[in-house]
């Protein structure tokens, strides 16, 4: 079954190589600024399935509140500000995203979410988010972000290295099948076309392995079959402290 699924993965991979020669030379630059607007579309259908595990999921975040003050909360890969109706009121959010283009959708998610304060949206990547300061945040939110990142360990440690000590890293992720399943046959399959769908999105990925290894004091972590398309079903949900 590995050399068939192998087999074909390579002939996916034949078949993607102009896309894969477009990005290299620049020509697919134009699908960040049409990619938001598909998110921004998306993110109501995947909220609407995903409602009662977000809010089971985030309902935590009621034991990260500083003794004195707001909670401070920065999203990694905010996009379109999916998770705003299920943060507390009151809370003062920074965005981050390495796509500036998301600003319009992102704008319009605040506007409909005026329960929150918004301090900032930088334009920078979950690996380098030395615009925030260490120790100065009370979560981290990383959802269907982990999937795309060049470097997961490298984001694990910075958002260990803003979280104030006790503070709380919470993620929702879509991961790698278990190897017997015919969904894990399909991932990688089907991955080279993925990719340039989702701007870079993984199906192939082992994100909780990374979690674990990052060197929390302690992880709530679970693995769930999510009511989505089969590629990303599998999930894991959870939050990891400082």
């Amino acid at each position: 079954m590995t050399l068939i699924m192998n087999a074909c993965a390579f002939l996916c991979k034949v078949l993607t190589l102009p896309l894969h020669v477009a990005e290299l030379i620049g020509l697919l630059s134009f699908y960040k600024r049409v990619f938001p607007l598909i998110v921004y579309k998306v993110t109501s259908s995947y909220n609407g399935k995903m409602n009662e595990k977000k809010r089971e999921l985030f309902r935590n975040l009621s034991k990260f509140y500083p003794t004195k003050g707001s909670l401070r909360i920065l999203e990694v890969g905010c996009g379109s500000g999916a998770n705003f109706e299920h943060y507390p009121t009151g809370c003062r959010i920074t965005c981050i995203d390495p796509n500036p283009h998301f600003q319009n959708y992102l704008e319009k998610s605040m506007a409909k979410n005026d329960h929150l304060v918004y301090d900032n949206f930088i334009v920078a990547s979950g690996e380098n988010l030395q615009a925030v300061e260490e120790n100065s945040v009370d979560v981290v939110v990383c959802t269907l972000v982990l999937c795309s990142v060049k470097d997961t360990p490298r984001v694990l440690q910075e958002a260990k290295r803003v979280l104030r000590p006790g503070g709380a890293f919470f993620f929702l992720e879509h991961v790698v099948s278990d190897p017997s399943t015919w969904t894990y046959f399909f991932q990688h399959v089907l991955q080279p076309f993925w990719y340039y769908f989702g701007d870079g999105c993984q199906t192939t990925r082992a994100t909780w392995k990374h979690i674990e290894a990052a060197g929390f004091s302690d992880l709530e972590l679970r693995h769930i079959q999510a009511p989505l398309f089969f590629m990303i079903k599998p999930h894991i949900a959870g939050y990891a402290i400082k």
